[in-house]
């Protein structure tokens, strides 16, 4: 099993190194002794020496162990006087994991962040399995017409994660969204946050000597990451409210015709007019709603069809029409079918 470290490739990284030393000592039928952790374990079979692979060993056995991983000494028996070394599976398995309806349903709605390929697989596999344990379907009933909107993170989230994590400087080209120009930028990144339906990093701009904000969509190709860990320092308390509170834009209010016993969860969020509001068409609820993203808030309404017609701003609503006529463009393809309004396309009004 002998890895790259000692073909002369790149050495095995710590995090690594732990995790195949981990799955080794749970996975074994009684115990390993050092030798066949050395000869066995990808990430130690490197070891220069002797006395590198000791304390190579003794450093991660102690670090396993102040993070709570039982490993348990073995002594030897029979013909073999040398110690060995397992995981005590008992002390390191989780009690059975009893959630309510209700629990499950806000875990459900959380692994729904990640519906696009960046932990798409993870969250789906954890999702069996809890659902596997029942109230699934009490679960869906829960959170009913609360799935988050926010939009795919990209190619860009997984490094930039890592230079978080390890603090490591980033380089991109970004475009900048009021000139549309396209430059690089080098960035110490400190937090990745999501704000009205869109991921953003914060951290130091090199170039500019301040701290800036950059909307991931907006990121041209791909990010590369500097191979020094520990580059720069986190400052110790980092306002991302405060950094992206200019970006994602002020609260506004919405005043939208509803009808009535539709969009649960806009009602939900209704608040009380503080003036007068315009008059709804008949047979239908004027619902107030705050918002800070004007393209969120479109996607949300659109989302309802006719059940929900924007009265103000005007802005929105265009958004809204918009989004709507861009659907109703997609029957009018070669081959589409469906009723249409006798211009080729089916009629759509919103507001």
């Amino acid at each position: 099993m002998a890895g790259d470290d000692a073909a002369g490739g790149p050495p095995t990284r710590p995090d690594e190194r732990l995790l195949n030393l981990v799955i080794a000592l749970v996975n074994t039928s009684a115990a390993m002794t050092k030798q066949q952790v050395r000869s066995g374990v990808h990430g130690y079979d490197g070891a220069p020496s002797t006395e590198a692979f000791e304390r190579m060993f003794e450093r991660d056995k102690d670090t396993l162990r102040a993070l709570g991983v039982p490993i348990v000494t073995v002594e030897g028996s029979g013909h073999s006087d040398e110690v060995g070394y397992r995981i005590d599976n008992e002390a390191y398995a989780l009690p059975p994991v009893d959630l309510t309806p209700a629990e499950l349903g806000v875990v459900s709605l959380a692994a729904q962040l990640w519906s696009d390929k960046t932990l798409r697989t993870d969250m789906s596999r954890a999702m069996t399995k809890l659902a596997a344990a029942g109230a699934a379907d009490a679960a869906g009933d829960a959170v009913a017409g609360l799935t988050p909107r926010l939009r795919a993170a990209g190619d860009a989230y997984g490094p930039l994660l890592e230079a978080v994590s390890e603090r490591r400087v980033a380089t991109f080209r970004y475009r900048a969204a009021n000139t549309g120009r396209v430059r690089v930028r080098t960035v110490e990144p400190w937090r990745i946050a999501a704000r009205g339906g869109a991921w953003y990093v914060v951290g130091h701009d090199r170039d500019r000597e301040a701290t800036r904000v950059f909307r991931l969509s907006r990121i041209d190709g791909r990010v590369r990451v500097g191979p020094e860990a520990g580059a720069f320092t986190i400052p110790d308390r980092v306002d991302v409210d405060a950094a992206l509170g200019a970006h994602v834009g002020s609260e506004r209010t919405a005043h939208l015709a509803v009808v009535p016993e539709r969009a649960p969860v806009l009602r939900a969020r209704a608040v009380e007019p503080a003036g007068a509001v315009p008059r709804a068409p008949q047979g239908r609820d004027v619902v107030t709603v705050r918002f800070r993203s004007l393209t969120a808030l479109a996607d949300e309404v659109a989302g309802y069809g006719a059940a929900v017609l924007v009265l103000e701003p005007a802005e929105l609503r265009a958004e809204v029409r918009r989004r709507l006529t861009a659907a109703a463009g997609l029957d009018r393809a070669p081959g589409a079918t469906g009723g249409t309004d006798g211009a080729g396309g089916p009629e759509v009004r919103h507001g």
